[in-house]
């Protein structure tokens, strides 16, 4: 069979570099008659669709006009693939999973743009990635992400690489997400805000501002609470990179500076490197950062669980030598 190639593509606001998205697209129609083992008779799919020969298509799929889908893919029961969706190679589409629906949006119209996956993700049960807003707009989806059950892409949204979705979260129209960024369950974002790469979102966090990239931030709070360490040295990062994005982490946070103030001297202190990843963020950001949680400056003082109880009988003993009986009258 011929293949053609796809391609889509979208600025990155972080790094301004631009994301390709390119996928293979079968040039012939295959239709179900030519490859019965492998799509099961209750799919609907359109004559103007294109599947490669060694899709795997389950039962009561329907896949709609001028949708591709790549070599290796496989859809289980019940999988919607809405007009102007185009998928990568090896993808693996879970349950009542809809990709490519209109947007929801107030100000909808009849023209949408598409939705466009790379290769190699998985979608778990009911997700849904909802198609741009306007013609020859796409909402992008990179390569290796992982979306698991009921999390939500809204129109418009660009995905890097290596992407974990976890069930729950949402992200709302326009939002960026940069590579191997963790997002956790419940997560609900902000349309048109960005998450920097290698971004730790704690679960049920509510992102209302962009968040930087390497930071952690806790979800009962929605504040950062320093470097995302443990992911970075999953990742392989060296440790003199790693501090150097410490040293920048702590430009940013540690005094209270202008954002074109704290771009400057992230770029002049590090102008290569993941940490200069910093002042690119800066430079793209639209919606301000999410600031930083900051300690009560309380101190803590940690005693044995013995010594506590000693000191708390010595107390009530002292309190009760003080305290004159009651005599009860009557």
């Amino acid at each position: 069979m011929n293949i053609q190639k796809w391609s889509s593509a979208s600025t990155d606001r972080e790094s301004g570099r631009e994301i390709s998205v390119e996928v293979s697209k079968p040039t012939a129609m295959h239709a179900t008659k030519e490859i019965p083992v492998k799509i099961h008779p209750t799919a609907i799919i359109s004559n103007e669709a294109q599947i490669a020969a060694d899709v795997e298509i389950g039962p009561f799929c329907i896949i709609e006009s001028g949708v591709v889908v790549g070599a290796g893919c496989v859809l289980m029961p019940h999988v919607s693939l809405k007009k102007g969706v185009v998928l990568g190679e090896n993808n693996t589409i879970h349950e009542g999973t809809v990709l490519g629906g209109k947007p929801q949006h107030i100000c909808s119209h009849g023209e949408y743009g598409g939705v466009v996956i790379g290769n190699g993700n998985t979608f778990r049960e009911n997700c849904t990635v909802h198609c741009a807003m306007y013609p020859e707009k796409n909402t992008i989806i990179g390569d290796n992400n992982f979306l698991m059950v009921n999390s939500h892409i809204a129109h418009d949204c660009v995905i890097g690489n290596n992407v974990i979705i976890t069930n729950n979260a949402m992200l709302g129209g326009h939002v960026h997400v940069g590579d191997r960024a963790n997002i956790s369950g419940g997560v609900a974002v902000h349309q048109f805000c960005q998450i920097g790469t290698f971004a730790m979102v704690g679960g049920n966090a509510h992102i209302v501002q962009d968040v930087p990239p390497f930071v952690n931030i806790d979800g009962g709070t929605s504040l950062v609470v320093g470097v995302n360490l443990i992911g970075l040295r999953r990742a392989g990062i060296s440790n003199a990179e790693i501090k150097q994005i410490r040293e920048a982490y702590h430009l940013l946070y540690d005094e209270k500076r202008t954002l074109k103030e704290s771009e400057a001297l992230i770029r002049e202190r590090f102008p290569v490197g993941l940490a200069a990843t910093y002042a690119d963020f800066l430079a793209s950001s639209q919606r301000g950062f999410v600031a930083e949680r900051r300690a009560s400056g309380r101190a803590l003082k940690l005693v044995r669980v013995e010594e506590n109880e000693k000191a708390t009988e010595t107390k009530v003993a002292s309190v009760s030598s003080e305290t004159p009986a009651i005599r009860a009258i009557g």
